[in-house]
């Protein structure tokens, strides 16, 4: 098996190398079939798309790509594509990744989570409905990767008080390690298969169950099957219930920022985006998606007994629960009385919140409208917050200290350090947001985005409702295979072109393809909280893939359904805006001035 492991791990190896070193000559004879400044961009877009989608360099390391290909390709100068990299969205998503930290550094979440739990209760539903709440919650400040991450041990533990340790057989495990460690390296993670997972239960229980009569041993074997059904729903539930999540704010997850930047990018006289009039839009999809989310996992895990409401529950069930409930009572004394830090961080978290909302909420006047118009942004107020939590003391402060001469002078610690916000906040991933808006600044500069649009005559036929649907569908799909920020990064200026050539209102394509990214429930690799959860060695592919097919079938249809009803009212999708109608006009310009310099150059010829 260790032969096999670096085998594996050399074959990575040679594939990686193997696309570095190709793909950037496979793709020359885009050089040349194209206009020259569209198929320079071109050829830098897809060359980033390979990379993203293969893994060849670092996600973070691909996003720098277009700060030196534009420049040497004559796309972009660099004065103009570096400010890509730290515009307003990105400090947006930075406050709300520092507001994270500080969550994380005062276990906020897990007082947050344990409350939660033992107010819904103990039963395998409601206990999985609690994690689903919780985890979603969590997932619309923090991201889904850090929400899982956070919620898994928790689910652990309930578990095994549930059920005792889950064990899978000596052999198996043995054979795992070896791969495990060489494959995890690349994000794939190994699982017992169905015969394994049997065989650790038939070898377990062998000898007792040569005396127990068939009865007996027909209710011992409901009682496994019933455990690994639930074990496995509470494992699958969490991992969705942030992805779900995610999407209900804009810093929840880093494609709805790509879908701001990029707004201001292609449209700068749009404005009807903002964390308010997201959140009255997603939040409500959300909670919808999660409630009909967890009536499928529990039906189908054995949660919910449709069959038998009025069964009567085991003795050992019944046990089981309430040492569940202990597990968590218990938990939740460990951390003792809620400190002031932990209330400062919750007032400071509410308050990030509150003002986001309020800033502009477009039904009424927001607080920004006391200021000069345009002056302030979601980065400001986000910024604003986070600030204060660098020199907030974590400690309740006492007056007298400032009258008692004899007081010893002891630096207060604040709520949140430098030094801990440097080891937690994910800075690749605001590089990451940068290329996505560079890559969409060179798509505009270039005239690429409408050339684009000019190769979309057949899809004009198309009706809106359909199109958002196909649209929604083809995007989930492919971010099952890719990374759903680099998804959303090649999309959406084809779906803003789109939106042009049928004449629409661009956020009608464009946020259903940007919730669509969020959308990949059917494998391990699609995300990264599916990874976390199928790592655990209780999931199998066919565990994910049947559960998650009908989870992307429900968001296909719940996002259509928004998309003609409220969001049209809170978006005025149902108008050609006059944003859009300015970019249209230039788009136009941009392509008759494209054809006279091919017609030009063909005369020459």
């Amino acid at each position: 098996m260790a032969a096999l492991g670096a085998l594996v791990k050399k074959a990575w190896s040679v594939r990686r190398f193997v696309v570095l070193l190709c793909a950037p000559l496979a793709l020359v004879p885009i050089l040349l079939s194209l206009p020259p400044k569209e198929g320079r961009c071109l050829y830098v877009i897809l060359l980033m798309a390979l990379y993203w989608c293969t893994e060849a360099l670092p996600l973070a390391v691909t996003a720098l790509l277009p700060i030196v290909l534009f420049p040497f390709l004559g796309i972009l100068p660099s004065n103009k594509v570096c400010p890509q990299y730290f515009l307003d969205t990105n400090f947006l998503f930075l406050s709300g990744l520092i507001m994270a930290s500080a969550i994380e550094e005062w276990n906020l979440h897990r007082r947050i989570a344990l409350r939660v739990l033992m107010l819904v209760g103990v039963q395998p539903a409601r206990l999985i409905l609690g994690m689903m709440l919780t985890t979603s919650f969590l997932s619309m400040w923090l991201s889904n990767t850090a929400s899982t991450a956070m919620m898994l041990p928790i689910a652990n533990a309930i578990l095994k008080s549930l059920f005792g340790e889950k064990d899978t057989s000596k052999d198996m495990n043995r054979e795992n390690e070896e791969n495990q460690a060489s494959l995890q390296q690349n994000k794939l993670y190994t699982v017992p298969t169905e015969m394994q997972f049997l065989a650790s239960t038939e070898d377990k229980d062998l000898a007792e169950e040569k005396e127990l009569s068939s009865d007996a041993l027909s209710d011992l074997k409901k009682e496994e099957e019933y455990k690994t059904n639930i074990w496995k729903g509470f494992l699958i539930s969490i991992p969705y219930a942030a992805s779900i999540g995610g999407t209900a704010t804009l810093t929840g997850t880093a494609p709805n920022l790509i879908l701001l930047g990029q707004l201001k990018s292609y449209f700068p006289e749009c404005d009807v985006v903002n964390f308010g009039s997201w959140f009255m839009f997603a939040f409500p999809l959300m909670l919808i998606f999660l409630l009909m989310g967890w009536l499928w996992i529990s039906i189908l895990y054995g949660g919910i007994n449709l069959r038998g409401w009025k069964t009567k529950k085991s003795n050992i069930r019944v046990d089981a629960e309430a040492r569940a409930k202990e597990v968590i009572k218990e938990d939740y004394q460990k951390l003792g009385p809620t400190k002031f830090a932990e209330q400062a961080i919750f007032f400071f978290f509410c308050m990030f919140a509150i003002m986001l909302f309020s800033r502009d909420p477009k039904f009424i006047p927001g607080w920004a409208s006391l200021f000069a118009p345009g002056f302030i942004s979601d980065a400001v107020t986000g910024i604003t917050i986070v600030i204060i939590l660098f020199f907030f003391p974590s400690q309740k402060p006492s007056f007298r200290w400032w009258f008692d001469l004899k007081a010893p002078n002891t630096e207060t610690q604040p709520l949140l350090t430098w030094r801990k916000a440097q080891e937690t906040v994910p800075w690749n991933i605001i590089l990451l947001l940068g290329g996505g808006f560079a890559m969409a600044k060179g798509c505009e500069e270039s005239g690429l985005s409408v050339w684009i649009g000019g190769r979309l005559h057949p899809l004009e036929g198309v009706p809106p409702p359909v199109a958002v649907i196909l649209i929604t569908v083809v995007i989930a799909l492919f971010t099952e295979f890719a990374s759903n920020t680099a998804t959303i990064i090649i999309f959406l200026p084809v779906l803003a072109e789109l939106a042009i050539r049928l004449k629409v209102n661009p956020l009608y394509l464009m946020i259903p393809g940007t919730i669509g990214c969020s959308y990949a429930f059917m494998l391990p690799v699609s995300t990264p909280p599916n990874s976390i959860a199928f790592s655990s060695g209780h999931l199998m592919v066919k565990d994910m893939a049947r559960t998650g097919l009908l989870m992307n079938l429900m968001g296909v249809l719940l996002l259509s359904l928004a998309m003609n009803t409220w969001a049209k009212s809170i978006f005025q999708l149902g108008t050609f805006p006059a944003w859009a109608n300015i970019h249209a006009e230039n788009a136009t310009s941009l392509v008759t001035a494209v054809e006279n310099v091919t017609l030009s150059a063909l005369n020459k010829i």
